[in-house]
């Protein structure tokens, strides 16, 4: 798999830019903030319907425009398929698939499948258990599209169930039965999409685990092993999980009856206290649970592991596409080769460098593309150097 094309229009600094890129290695090489990270950011967005950098889309549309459009061409097996999504901010996106309308963005994932590097990746080891869920929820839905509904259907139960929560507090004192039955149905949805959730990120970390011991042996060769476990409020949920199974139905069972059991303290607090929207990915190196305890290097290292795992659980579908946002910088040579090693066997890498420095010294093969600045604007495609 391999991006052809790549257009965009008012998004982030560019008002308008067009690239044909190819198979093999392209760098981007210029220095910070003349919009190179934008590019892939842009590519990132198409395969996951997300950003990297920033939460919501309202910071990719550029200033005193109303929208954002990225379009991309992308080859699998020989086949072509044109994305194009529009990006506004407060109204749902809309995408064409071959230049027809699709009923929701959603329907274009899968169609570019993709891993990115890039130093904001350090937060999956010491950021909040977000990152974490959202590492998880990226990779299943790049591998399994439908989990993207499954993830929408669950969001949207919490947002209504925690709205009942705190109104049904009131209406129990007044001894109102209406509302609190209608939280019983409320419960119910919140467990059957749950516990889908659950059952997909507990595959995905099962399969994960042995990869990420392995990539992280490669990048610290002599250290600690490294080790993934998903961890869940629900003991229950939790201890399946520690067994390796993924049984949806046996998720949904303990997540209603954890629901029954925390009734009282969520009336009280007027929020969701149950749910795969409180878990979290444990990463552990030895004995030691890695955030808080690694150092620096060992935190880079576990979280290029997290990246290079989802990378191999990718290519044994077709080889996905390997972005690399400016992270050859960060690193100390030894994970610069083996990152350099894996990118070696990708069929499409497309990396960013703010000096050509930090791109690998071996790399002579590689289309560089210079990004510089024009009359005082934002970043612009200089010339293209074989």
């Amino acid at each position: 798999m391999y991006v052809r094309h790549l257009a965009l229009t008012d998004f982030r600094s560019w008002p308008r830019v067009e690239l044909e890129l190819a198979p093999g290695r392209t760098v981007f090489v210029g220095p910070n903030g003349f919009g190179k990270t934008n590019l892939v950011e842009a590519l990132w967005y198409s395969a996951t319907l997300g950003s990297h950098r920033v939460a919501t889309d309202a910071p990719l549309i550029r200033a005193g425009a109303d929208r954002a459009v990225v379009s991309t061409i992308v080859v699998n097996d020989g086949r072509e398929l044109a994305v194009d999504l529009d990006i506004s901010s407060g109204r749902a996106n809309k995408a064409r698939l071959n230049r027809s309308p699709v009923r929701s963005a959603r329907e274009i994932l899968g169609v570019l499948r993709a891993v990115l590097f890039a130093p904001e990746d350090l937060a999956l080891v010491r950021g909040d258990p977000g990152e974490r869920r959202r590492y998880l929820d990226e990779l299943a839905t790049t591998r399994r599209p439908r989990i993207a509904g499954v993830r929408a259907d669950y969001d949207k139960v919490v947002r209504q169930r925690t709205a009942l929560l705190k109104t049904a507090a009131g209406a129990r004192f007044r001894g109102d039965r209406g509302a609190l039955e209608t939280l019983d149905v409320w419960d119910g949805h919140l467990a059957a999409h749950g516990a889908q959730l659950v059952a997909a990120r507990v595959d995905l970390v099962n399969q994960l685990a042995p990869e990420v011991e392995k990539a992280y042996q490669l990048l610290a060769p002599g250290s600690r092993p490294a080790g993934i476990r998903y961890r869940s409020g629900v003991e229950a949920v939790e201890a399946e999980a520690a067994a390796g199974a993924c049984d949806a139905e046996v998720f949904e069972v303990a997540l209603l009856d954890a629901l029954s059991r925390r009734r009282d303290a969520e009336l009280e607090r007027g929020v969701c206290l149950v749910g795969p929207h409180r878990d979290d990915v444990e990463l552990r190196l030895g004995d030691q649970i890695a955030k808080g305890f690694a150092s620096h290097g060992e935190s880079w290292s576990m979280a290029l592991a997290l990246r290079l795992a989802a990378y191999e659980l990718l290519r044994t579908e077709g080889d996905p596409v390997l972005l690399l946002d400016d992270v050859f910088a960060e690193l100390d040579s030894a994970r610069r080769r083996a990152l350099a090693q894996v990118a070696d066997s990708a069929e499409q890498v497309l990396v960013t460098a703010a000096v050509a420095e930090d791109i690998p010294a071996d790399w002579h093969d590689a289309r560089r593309i210079d990004i510089c600045m024009r009359d005082g604007d934002d970043g612009r495609i200089s010339e293209v150097q074989p």
